[in-house]
């Protein structure tokens, strides 16, 4: 019951659904997860069943909801992120809905603070991360920044994520854009191309595939110690290990992250926009936020939501993360892309 009370504020239809359908659908990119528990409260105190959709690697997810707008797969879209926002707002995938709790968010992750088509709800860093085990092996130090890892050490060590089809993988690329400047990432990406640099689709393959540091790598004969993924990546290892290492397997380069911004909105053509409404208030509530650390291994966005030891212990945002401006990169991501693709891909 506490955990119902905790979630009375949500719910902007006004309590219990009444008319209507009783089902609100989430469509949702591949690393949508949530408590038991916090879900069925929210349904219990709304009147809701949740149906969730998950649609591959968030940008796979984007690109589908796009083409489907015009008549949605459900309600709410979450996890279109800062790298890809420009994309969706500008296809019209969102209406305006300001959501209960919004005020309790900080400024710099509202990026749509006029129209509030999307709601801010996580914020994490994309980092390289490394097999910590390797490393030692090899007597080797891992690399520490964006230019250590077109070395020569470092050499067929690297597997990133397509930036035309990922999310992590596009966040790496602007990264490396705001690390080099507009004029010199691409030569960069020609050295880590040379350098060995694998690239595939989405973040699943690359971190439980081919990453030898994860716990789904090693299963699979992952040789790749290196890999794009997330600064919170390593607690995750610790988390579902059994048992429990004392540290985590895998450590962050520290000097490679890009902070990524993560929003829920409202589709433009959604049946039930009230539900909608009231699961985006839930998505804001401190019950959902604290919720989130250790299961979607992200930060959460609302002031005063505390985040568990273990999450904090090896999992630490990035103190000094490259970022790009939202309208740079509304202006600047297709063509970048597009380039990157000539240069690394094709």
């Amino acid at each position: 019951m506490a955990g119902v009370a905790a979630l009375s504020g949500c719910g902007s239809s006004g309590g219990q659904a009444s008319g209507g359908s009783k089902t609100v659908t989430l469509v949702s990119h591949d690393s949508w997860a949530v408590s038991k528990s916090v879900l069925a409260a929210f349904e219990k105190q709304s009147g809701y069943k949740v149906k969730v959709l998950k649609d591959g690697d968030a940008g796979q997810a984007v690109n589908k909801a796009i083409l489907t707008k015009d008549n949605p797969q459900g309600d709410v879209f979450f996890g279109v992120d800062n790298t890809l926002l420009s994309r969706a707002l500008d296809n019209g995938l969102f209406q305006s809905y300001t959501a209960k709790g919004l005020d309790t968010v900080g400024s710099q992750f509202r990026l749509d603070p006029d129209k509030n088509r999307v709601t801010p709800v996580d914020y994490g860093d994309i980092c390289v991360n490394y097999d910590k085990a390797y490393f030692t092996e090899h007597h080797l130090a891992p690399p520490a920044s964006f230019a250590d890892l077109a070395k020569p050490a470092y050499k067929n060590l690297l597997v990133t994520e397509n930036a035309s089809t990922s999310s992590p993988g596009l966040g790496f690329l602007l990264g490396s854009a705001a690390a080099y400047g507009d004029s010199g990432w691409q030569g960069y990406w020609k050295k880590l191309k040379a350098n060995g640099v694998k690239v595939v689709d989405g973040w699943e393959q690359a971190y439980d595939e081919e990453f030898s540091g994860s716990a789904g790598g090693r299963k699979a004969g992952g040789d790749r110690p290196l890999v794009v993924s997330y600064a919170s990546s390593p607690p995750a290892e610790v988390v579902y290990a059994d048992p429990k290492p004392s540290t985590a397997p895998t450590g962050v380069a520290a000097g490679t992250c890009f902070r990524q911004v993560e929003f829920a909105g409202l589709l433009s053509n959604a049946s039930n926009t009230a539900g909608g409404k009231a699961l985006i208030d839930f998505l804001l509530t401190k019950k959902f936020q604290e919720d989130m650390p250790l299961n979607m291994f992200v930060y959460p966005v609302v002031d005063g939501a505390t985040v568990p030891a273990e999450f904090s212990k090896y999992g630490p945002p990035a103190k000094d993360p490259e970022t790009v401006a939202p309208q740079k990169i509304a202006d600047n991501r297709d063509r970048w892309v597009k380039t990157w693709t000539s240069l690394v891909v094709k």
